[in-house]
C-alpha cells in the first residue's frame, strides 16, 4: 500500500472520529448534567485540552507510520486505528443516546485494547513518538475508568 494512501486513509478514519465525537457526545444535555460524576473526573478544561492533542497526535503518528514502517505495520496501524475509533464512537452513542452505561464502558475497554498496538507501533517508530502517544493511551484508560464509575449510578 502506498504511503500516501495509508496517510489519507488514516486521516479519514481520524476525521470520522473527530466529527462523530462532535455529533454524538452531548455533555450539555440535562441527562448528563444530572449524573453523579466520579470523584476522579478531570475538569472540563482538561478534556478540552487533551482531545485536540490526541486528534493531532493520531494524524501525525499516522503519517509518520506511513512514511517509516513496513506495509505490515501500516496495515496493523490502520486496522487497529479503525477498530479503536469504532469502539470509541460506540461508547459515545451507547452512553449519550440509549444511556447504556455498562455497554458503553465495555466499548471503551475495546477502544483501549485496540489502541495498545498503536502505542507499540509508535515506539517502534521512535521513542519520541512512543512517549508522545502515552497521553492518548492514558486518557483512554481514564475514560474507561470514568465510564465504569458512571455505572454505579
Amino acid at each position: 500500500m502506498s504511503r500516501n494512501v495509508v496517510g489519507i486513509l488514516g486521516t479519514a478514519i481520524i476525521a470520522i472520529y473527530i466529527f462523530g465525537s462532535g455529533r454524538l457526545v452531548a455533555t450539555d444535555t440535562q441527562w448528563y448534567r444530572t449524573l453523579i460524576k466520579p470523584a476522579w473526573q478531570p475538569p472540563g478544561i482538561v478534556v478540552g485540552l487533551i482531545w485536540p492533542y490526541n486528534f493531532a497526535l493520531l494524524i501525525i503518528a499516522t503519517w509518520i507510520v506511513a512514511s517509516r514502517l513496513s506495509s505490515t505495520h501500516q496495515l496493523v496501524w490502520l486496522i487497529c486505528l479503525a477498530l479503536s475509533v469504532v469502539a470509541a464512537l460506540s461508547w459515545a452513542w451507547l452512553f449519550f443516546n440509549p444511556h447504556s452505561l455498562i455497554a458503553s464502558a465495555i466499548a471503551l475497554v475495546f477502544a483501549s485494547a485496540f489502541s495498545i498496538p498503536l502505542l507499540v507501533i509508535s515506539f517502534r517508530v521512535s521513542l519520541t513518538l512512543g512517549f508522545a502517544f502515552v497521553p492518548y493511551q492514558l486518557w483512554l484508560a481514564v475514560a474507561t475508568s470514568l465510564a465504569f464509575g458512571y455505572t454505579r449510578q
